[in-house]
């Protein structure tokens, strides 16, 4: 019969397919996260693992044992959960996954605010261009730009956000001035790498209408200094133009774009009280900040 400390290293091993990864997670050494592996897997008279180029992936028995390991992880937190009651502090680790624009203007002020609310509260922010599998535990939520079409999740929107065309001030005082869309042609643009969009909302450009992008970069945050330095023009984010006060909207009436941040959590985590109130919490700040730094925009 496994216990819930051997399954709880199990866990750590299938999402992080390291024992060094797992063992920096439960902050014990490498080699006691495979001396408990091996121990599970004598309990079982299973193998779990198998090691490979690419670390250790789970075994067809493994990814069985993974959806009862995962329920009963869910069963010690409702119950933790209960026992420190619904009016207590959030306490422990809870990790977001978010695209970097979000993670970078929208997220360090939210995130503070509520670790300020509940001191015993530990929160990493993945800030990466990617899709998070909160299947495999990458995350405990994650923050997407669109709705996710498969998997057992769980997805609320968040808030509309604002982006518009813009430049730096320097930048429109040196070039050929615009006055409408037919002048952009003159123009360089800044943006994503066309073939590591990761998501179709992201394919901002292409609704401008701009052809080559000589100056692209994954990171919004990468995009917003080459604006800054009078590189070219962008499409950027409302709440990212008051960190840059030299960056202003261009033709903000012809080039106005919308679009959504949502809430994905797995399905099985509803009835995790913990993270529902920390995912209520983030969600109101998110809308909160997300209006404040666009209203400083006049958005």
């Amino acid at each position: 019969m496994a216990d819930w400390d051997d399954l709880r290293v199990f866990l750590a091993v299938a999402r992080a397919e390291s024992l060094s990864r797992a063992g920096r997670a439960l902050k014990i050494d490498p080699a006691t996260v495979g001396r408990r592996v091996a121990r599970l897997e004598e309990a079982l008279g299973a193998r779990l693992f198998t090691k490979g180029p690419q670390g250790y992936a789970l075994t067809d028995e493994g990814e069985r044992l993974l959806a009862h390991a995962e329920r009963t992880e869910q069963a010690v937190e409702g119950a933790l959960d209960e026992l420190r009651g619904e009016g207590g502090q959030l306490t422990g680790q809870i990790r977001i996954g978010a695209p970097d624009g979000c993670s970078t203007y929208v997220l360090p002020q939210v995130v503070a605010g509520i670790c300020d609310a509940n001191p015993g509260l530990e929160v990493q922010i993945v800030a990466l261009p990617r899709v998070f599998n909160l299947s495999r535990r990458e995350a405990d939520m994650a923050i997407a730009v669109s709705r996710p079409e498969a998997g057992r999740l769980t997805v609320q929107k968040i808030t509309d956000y604002h982006l518009h065309l813009a430049a730096s001030r320097g930048y429109l005082e040196n070039h050929p001035p615009i006055k409408g869309m037919a002048d952009l042609k003159a123009h360089r643009f800044v943006g994503y790498i066309a073939d590591m969009i990761f998501d179709k909302e992201l394919d901002y450009l292409g609704e401008v209408g701009a052809g080559a992008v000589p100056l692209a970069s994954t990171s919004v945050t990468v995009q917003l200094n080459w604006v800054r330095l009078g590189a070219g023009l962008a499409v950027v984010h409302d709440f990212a133009l008051p960190s840059a006060p030299e960056v202003v909207r261009v033709l903000p009436d012809d080039v106005a774009l919308t679009r959504a941040f949502y809430l994905i959590r797995h399905a099985d985590d509803r009835r995790v009280e913990r993270l529902n109130r920390f995912a209520d919490l983030l969600t109101q700040g998110i809308r909160r900040e997300v209006a404040r730094l666009e209203a400083l925009t006049g958005a």
